[in-house]
């Protein structure tokens, strides 16, 4: 055979292994709304970088059949690109072919783009639209997904790993996502349960819709197990792409460094009336931020889960920060056992990958009641603390209110290593309300007095003038500076910029053991 004619017969293997499972299914899966395994790679990464690896691999099983059955690519298409110029390695699971299901060879394709991801430092995403492990092969592609567990794990804290659900993952497909970073859904199409609806019904006899026990909407509100719920696919993609923009290629590196056209010391005069007057009232937590960031630009992260505490990326002065901040509009900013999961798993993920966090506190306590305490809020709660303590990376706490009981130590206090701690004039910082501290400390003359209620309230407010403020806390040097709220932006950005060659770290150990 001539060289041209080896050069056609390459050629038309390559256009074999690009048609996937073929033509007709290939229309299936635009009539349900999704794109293809290479349509969203091509959607995903810079025009032309793309580069794929084993575009000819094959399954070697003969079971039932398979033998006659034989796709090039085995159902996932692998390999590396860019977005917007940075590395990334990317696998795209083809459901045109055995339903996406994980083959022997097609774990070992995943498991070589996360061995090369590793060894040069560069993210992993993983756009996930699988059936699950291939029946047919049995114990074998159980083995694989085993080998891509080990993998995710190895992986984590070194590289940022992205899982992006496409279509329906059950059982072990679900395990390799809930390992990664962060995970994106698409509503109505995208779906993940370590057991499906017929199981369900089977098991319990309970009747329940596939949407109803692992749609997109039900991992994002209920479950917290996914971070992003989109429209459609084409938006998931951007918000990956938005999401890649914010965060490092490895552990060793520190995040991207973009120009910033906001004024450095731009000052905000809304900010200086923003907490109500009566500390009962609440506020929307978001206007702060959006008020502080630059360009008023803030990519929140878990947007319709523990909404009682608020996570995500932004930037300032164009360096990437991490934010969490108590949200007085939703619980009037208790923490809670999902808030306290959901702000501790953030503050990890950033101090993984060397992003400095900012901490906005506005936090009443724990929230009280049978459910919470026996749902572990002692554990969970300690979580957050546990994330906290651990963290090394710049951390600044920007108290706006209210800052009270164990909530106030586990809020990034300077006690558990905040690097800088600022106090709003309107800070309250005390070991309980001004109220409940009353009625406990002056107990007996409330009791006793002509007009116990006008008593309690002269308490109150006797408590709150000589307590519920920031000077207290500022005289011993828990807080570094009580600042003018307006100003908070360009106080922020000077502090990250004194804090950008910080150095600490953590005595000698293989790991600590969270609470989990």
């Amino acid at each position: 055979m001539s060289l041209e004619e080896k050069l056609k017969k390459l050629e038309e293997m390559r256009q074999e292994a690009r048609l996937g499972g073929g033509v007709d299914r290939i229309e299936s899966q635009h009539k349900k709304g999704k794109l293809t395994a290479r349509e969203r790679i091509e959607l995903l990464l810079d025009k032309g970088s793309f580069e794929e690896f084993d575009m000819f691999v094959t399954h070697r099983s003969q079971a039932f059949g398979l033998g006659n059955k034989k796709f090039l690519g085995d159902g996932v298409v692998t390999g590396n690109g860019t977005i917007d110029g940075r590395q990334v390695f990317i696998f795209s699971q083809d459901f045109t072919v055995f339903g996406g299901s994980l083959s022997e060879a097609h774990a070992e394709k995943i498991c070589k783009i996360m061995e090369m991801a590793m060894k040069v430092g560069a993210p992993v995403i993983g756009l996930n639209d699988s059936g699950g492990a291939r029946i047919q092969e049995g114990v074998v592609s159980l083995g694989g997904y085993a080998d891509i567990f080990l993998l995710n794990t190895l992986a984590s804290g070194v590289v940022p790993q992205i899982s992006v659900i496409l279509g329906p993952c059950a059982g072990g497909a679900v395990y390799s996502p809930a390992i990664t970073d962060f995970i994106f859904m698409v509503k109505n199409t995208s779906y993940m349960f370590v057991t499906g609806p017929n199981v369900v019904k089977t098991v319990t006899n309970e009747v329940v819709t596939s949407e109803e026990l692992g749609g997109a909407m039900t991992h994002a509100s209920k479950s917290g197990v996914a971070h992003f719920a989109c429209e459609n696919e084409a938006e998931t993609i951007h918000k990956v792409r938005k999401l890649f923009s914010y965060i490092p290629l490895n552990n060793l590196e520190d995040p991207p460094m973009v120009e910033c056209t906001d004024p450095l010391d731009r000052e905000e005069e809304k900010l200086n009336s923003i907490v109500p007057e009566d500390s009962n009232k609440s506020y929307d937590m978001k206007e702060v931020i959006n008020n502080i960031v630059d360009d008023g630009d803030f990519f929140e992260v878990h947007e319709d889960f523990a909404m009682n505490i608020i996570v995500g990326f932004a930037r300032l002065g164009g360096r990437t920060i991490g934010i969490i901040a108590n949200q007085p509009s939703v619980l009037a900013g208790c923490l809670d056992i999902n808030s306290s999961v959901k702000g501790a798993r953030f503050i990890r993920f950033c101090d993984s990958f060397n992003i400095p966090l900012l901490t906005f506190e506005d936090v009443p306590g724990f929230l009280p009641g049978t459910d919470q305490e026996h749902g572990g809020i002692i554990k969970n709660g300690a979580k957050l603390l546990y994330a906290y303590c651990e963290a090394t990376v710049p951390k600044i706490t920007v108290i706006t209110r209210k800052a009270y009981g164990g909530a106030y130590d586990v809020m990034n206090s300077k006690h558990v290593r905040g690097d800088m701690n600022y106090a709003w004039p309107s800070a309250e910082i005390a070991v309980m309300g001004s109220k409940g501290a009353a009625e406990i400390i002056f107990k007996k003359d409330i009791t006793s007095a002509k007009d116990p209620k006008a008593e309690l309230d002269k308490k109150t407010e006797e408590f709150r003038e000589q307590f519920a403020n920031p000077f207290k806390a500022a005289a011993r040097g828990y807080v570094d500076d009580i600042i003018e709220p307006k100003t908070t932006r360009a106080r922020l950005i000077r502090a990250y910029q004194m804090l950008e060659t910080k150095k600490d770290e953590n005595p000698p150990k293989k790991h600590g053991n969270i609470p989990l």
